[in-house]
Order: structure tokens, then C-alpha cells, then sequence
């Protein structure tokens, strides 16, 4: 149907499930107290019942659509891969190992600082933000048992370093998006979205060396079987080198396996066993990014992300206006769907005609898309980075908010860089 006008009405749905969700924690002080899931369908209700102008068989197509999409899709299977990976290499032993392992060759104070730096490299040589939480998720509730930090730190620490990587790698989906969208070089690209986002990863480091500051000088490091790590060293290699996420994810698997059943951590009657406890225990979150592309399907029908569009660009004066109009631009639609590469597609067309008309150059608009929409991504407690990192480790997403410095500070780089930079 689409609506060339925009809808702001069609944002209710998504209003709906924060105020259920957060207002129940709140209320509650418990977040555990009401599910995801419930909060969303009720969100999912609520944009049924609105719009009468579609029939119930409509709807139903235009959600069928939403769902197919193929983001969704690739988005729900690297939950999957990602749960079968976690599963064999909890069972072969392979976290224990690799932590104290880790913990023998680096301090136990700067332990968060280094979960940061290596989920920096793992994504962006990996390209998904997805993939490096669910390699590095485990180690962190490791090193966080091993050395008293608290999880939401450990794990903050790495759902900061995978958005480092989200938005910079050449091989992200979000950066082959937004370079497509902007019709610029991706090495061009690189450059601009790279001087940006470093001030962002420094502070970061700095903050968590401060914060971590005062814990334990020194760990008992227990015993580490070599071979188990080489699960993990095989996924960091094949992200350095950029192989396929699936063919990472999905060998690591295997190779967890072999090496759990080769030195007797595992059985063998136990290996699909627990392949598919992993599998099954990403199956809330995959559910959950089912859903949400449900709402987003039907607010986008409705007329709420043009409503967006349009909004962000009648408030638009000058250059650095146009700039920041492509940075707001960004970050709104991204709260909207809760996928930055679709945001970055539906945007993409709009920034294109703001960077032309306000002579805005290719690859800063693509800088700004891409790193606002990782901003975005980084922060919404329902999206799918946080809600990956909750289930693999059984916190809330509000347990981890406090702790991811890097989106914010990354906001804050580009905000500034809009605000300074000369004049061109």
C-alpha cells in the first residue's frame, strides 16, 4: 500500500512494546519479569489491529514478505550456526580451556580490555557483529568467573568490539550497503568511517582499563588442554582472513568436536546432543528477530518509516545540517527496524539526494549512514546483537546497556566531527 505522507501513528506498535517491556522492569525491578517475547507479540497485536484499509489476509502477506526478507533469513540461520558452535565447544571443553589459557599469557587486569581489542579484529575481519558475540560470548562469562569482573562487563566488552567491526569491515553487509547506497570506493569509504570512529576505541580502552582497575591482580589459572583451543583460534584465523561466516562458524563446530571426542572431554554417542543444545537454546532469539520483522514489516506498510524520512528531511538547513539530518536519519529508521542493513537500505536512497543537494561528498554520507545505524544497533535493547548477547549469557540486555561505551562514544566522535570538521 505504502504511504507517501508517513504515518507517525505507525510507530505505536513499537512505542507499545517499550513501555510494556521497560515499564514491567521498572515497575518490577525485576527485567526478567516480563519476556521479550510477550512484550513483542503484544507489540505484533497492536499493529494488526491498526489499519483497517488492509484486510487480516494482507497483513498476513505483508509480514510473510517482512520475514523472507533476506537479512532475516541469513540473520536467523548465524543464530542458529552460532548456538550449534556455542554447544560443542562448551562440551568439549573448550571455554575452560581458552580462558585459562588466555589468562596465563595476559594480566588479569587489562583481561576486559583485551575481550574488547580482540572483538575489534574478530569483526572486522569476520564482518558480522553477530558472529563475533557468539565466538567471544562464552570466553567473556569465562574470564569473567576466572577474575571476578562482572559478566555484564566482560560481556560489554565484546558487544563493543563487534560494532567496532560492524560498521568498518569491507566484508559487512552494512558497509557494501551503504557504499552501494552512496555510489563511492569502499576504500574510500574506509578512511573517512576509520578517522571517525578511532578517537571512539581509544577512550573505550581507556575506560575499561579504569573501570577494571581494581580487580584481581592475580588469578589461580587452572590446567588447559592446548588442543581444545583450537576451536576458537581456527574461528579467529578464518575471521582474520575473512572467510564466510557460515563456513567459520559451521567448522569450528566440527573441529570442536573432533577435538572433544580426540581427547575424552566428550563422547561420542554426546556430540549431536550437544550441537543441539546450542541450536535450541538460540531458539528464543530467533523467534524474537522473527517477530520484530513482523512489527517493522507492517509499521513500514502503515507509513512510519516514511513518516521518519520525511520528518528528518524538512528539518534540514546548510551543510552540516544535511549532515547531521543523515546522521538523525539513520538512527531513527534503525530504531525502527532493528536491523542496521535494512536500515541503511531504506535510508540510503534519501541520504543520496541530501548529500547532493547539500554537497555532501559520497563516502562521508556512507560514513554516516553506516555508523549511525551501528549507534542505533548497539544500543536498542531489542535488537539483535544484544538480545544474542543476553541469551548466551543469561543476562538482560538492560544488565549490558551500562556498559557499552564504545556505540555511545562513537556517536559522540561523529556528532563532533559534523560539529568541527571545515567546511567543504
Amino acid at each position: 500500500m505504502g504511504n507517501e505522507r508517513g504515518n507517525g501513528a505507525a510507530l505505536l506498535p513499537i512505542g507499545i512494546f517499550l513501555v510494556i517491556f521497560l515499564g514491567s522492569g521498572i515497575v518490577t525491578g525485576d527485567f526478567y519479569a516480563m519476556p521479550a517475547i510477550v512484550a513483542f507479540l503484544i507489540a505484533l497485536f497492536a499493529a494488526f489491529i491498526q489499519n483497517r484499509g488492509l484486510s487480516f489476509q494482507e497483513k498476513i502477506s505483508v509480514i510473510a514478505k517482512g520475514v523472507g526478507d533476506e537479512n532475516i533469513i541469513t540473520m536467523s540461520l548465524i543464530f542458529l550456526c552460532a548456538g550449534g558452535f556455542s554447544g560443542a565447544v562448551t562440551a568439549a571443553g573448550g571455554v575452560e580451556s581458552t580462558v585459562s589459557f588466555g589468562l596465563s599469557i595476559l594480566p588479569a587486569k587489562i583481561a576486559v580490555v583485551g575481550l574488547f581489542v580482540i572483538g575489534c579484529f574478530i569483526s572486522v575481519s569476520m564482518g558480522t557483529s553477530m558472529g563475533t558475540i557468539a565466538a567471544l560470548a562464552p570466553i567473556a562469562a569465562g574470564i569473567s568467573e576466572e577474575t571476578g569482573f562482572s559478566l555484564a562487563i566482560c560481556i560489554g566488552a565484546v558487544v563493543c568490539g563487534a560494532m567496532f567491526g560492524d560498521n568498518l569491515s569491507m566484508i559487512s553487509d552494512t558497509t557494501i550497503a551503504a557504499v552501494k547506497t552512496q555510489g563511492c570506493e569502499m576504500k574510500d569509504k574506509f578512511r573517512e568511517n576509520f578517522l571517525i570512529v578511532l578517537p571512539a576505541a581509544i577512550i573505550t580502552i581507556i575506560i575499561f582499563l579504569v573501570i577494571t582497575r581494581n580487580g584481581s591482580a592475580s588469578v589461580a589459572v587452572g590446567g588447559y588442554n592446548i588442543l581444545r583451543v583450537i576451536p576458537y583460534i581456527l574461528v579467529l584465523v578464518g575471521a582474520l582472513i575473512g572467510m564466510n561466516v557460515f563456513v567459520v562458524l559451521i567448522g569450528g563446530t566440527v573441529v570442536s568436536l573432533v577435538v572433544g571426542v580426540g581427547t575424552g572431554s566428550l563422547a561420542a554417542g554426546e556430540m549431536f546432543s550437544a550441537v543441539g543444545k546450542g541450536v535450541t537454546g538460540m531458539y528464543d532469539i530467533t523467534v524474537i528477530s522473527i517477530v520484530v520483522a513482523c512489527i517493522v514489516s507492517l509499521v513500514k506498510e502503515y507509513g512510519g518509516i516514511q513518516f521518519i524520512l520525511n520528518l528528518i528531511r524538512r528539518s534540514i538547513k546548510g551543510q552540516r545540517g544535511g549532515e547531521a539530518g543523515i546522521a538523525g536519519l539513520s538512527l531513527l529508521v534503525d530504531m525502527c527496524t532493528a536491523n542496521n542493513t535494512v536500515a541503511i537500505v531504506m535510508a540510503g536512497p534519501i541520504a543520496k539526494d541530501i548529500s547532493e543537494e547539500f554537497d555532501i561528498s559520497p563516502r562521508r554520507s556512507a560514513s554516516l549512514l553506516d555508523i549511525f545505524t551501528s549507534v542505533g544497533q548497539g544500543l536498542i535493547p531489542y535488537g539483535a546483537q544484544l538480545l544474542s548477547a543476553a541469551s548466551l549469557t543469561g543476562l538482560t540486555p538492560f544488565n549490558i546497556m551500562p556498559y557499552l561505551f564504545y556505540p555511545i562514544l562513537m556517536a559522540i566522535s561523529a556528532i563532533l566531527f559534523i560539529a568541527f570538521r571545515k567546511a567543504k
